[in-house]
């Protein structure tokens, strides 16, 4: 939901809207990082330009953003930007999975993966990426995605050469990274500069938004059918 600019909120009730502490609204505006509150009186007042900046900022730090990367990416949008541009600097920067790395014991690590996976079963994940050592934790792992820890132990049961799987790895990674690339720079020319150089109208904002949200699922959806495809013609070719 879009926030109102004209909306009028203490530092306790940004904080309560937007999930965050009143120590971290502090610190934030003492970075620069969200324009100075209006003032009525001695109190300041937020509105939702704060609160959309405060979404913007979570979102930076979701993508694994440093605080003094957000800085620099924040310094160049205006501090008057409204709601609804912050809103869409949001959707052109939103993760396209939810899933976030976290770090868990061995306990929790079997009772995800549905059995007891010993330390050869645990460093074939960490080679194929899936999770991660922990330095002078050695009961613990990173795991970078529960869904993909359950294919990987299903990889692991075809009992393949594991260089080949890592090699197989490394040429998804490298495929997908160069289409990723590539899609950006096509939506960047035909919908986001085309959109700044008309001088960022009002009227098309939500337009942009909306187009990105829905973007991701339908370029997955392309992208599986794609491969799909691809793969037949491979095997039909190769027969």
């Amino acid at each position: 939901m879009l926030r109102t600019a004209d909306e009028e909120l203490t530092v306790d009730e940004l904080a309560a809207r937007a999930g965050v502490t009143v120590r971290t609204v502090r610190f934030y505006s003492s970075r620069g990082l969200l324009p100075p509150p209006r003032l009525r009186g001695r109190v300041g007042l937020y509105g939702g330009d704060h609160l959309a900046r405060l979404d913007l900022i979570r979102e930076l730090q979701a993508l694994g953003f440093t605080l003094t990367a957000i800085e620099h990416h924040l310094q160049r949008i205006p501090h008057d930007a409204p709601p609804e541009e912050l809103a869409l600097h949001r959707a052109l920067l939103a993760p396209w999975t939810n899933d976030q790395a976290e770090d868990i014991d061995r306990h929790e690590l079997d009772r995800r993966a549905g059995r007891s996976l010993d330390d050869e079963r645990i460093e074939q994940l960490v080679m194929l990426g899936i999770l991660e050592r922990i330095e002078n934790e050695p009961d613990r792992v990173r795991l970078s995605s529960t869904a993909m820890l359950g294919v990987g132990v299903q990889i692991l049961d075809l009992e393949l050469p594991l260089e080949m799987m890592v090699q197989a790895k490394r040429i998804v990674e490298q495929h997908t990274a160069q289409i990723a690339t590539d899609l950006r720079e096509l939506f960047a020319a035909h919908v986001l500069r085309p959109y700044v150089e008309r001088g960022r109208p009002e009227n098309e904002r939500e337009r942009v938004r909306a187009a990105t949200d829905q973007l991701r699922p339908l370029t997955i959806q392309i992208l599986v059918n794609g491969f799909q495809r691809a793969v037949n013609d491979v095997i039909r070719d190769h027969v």
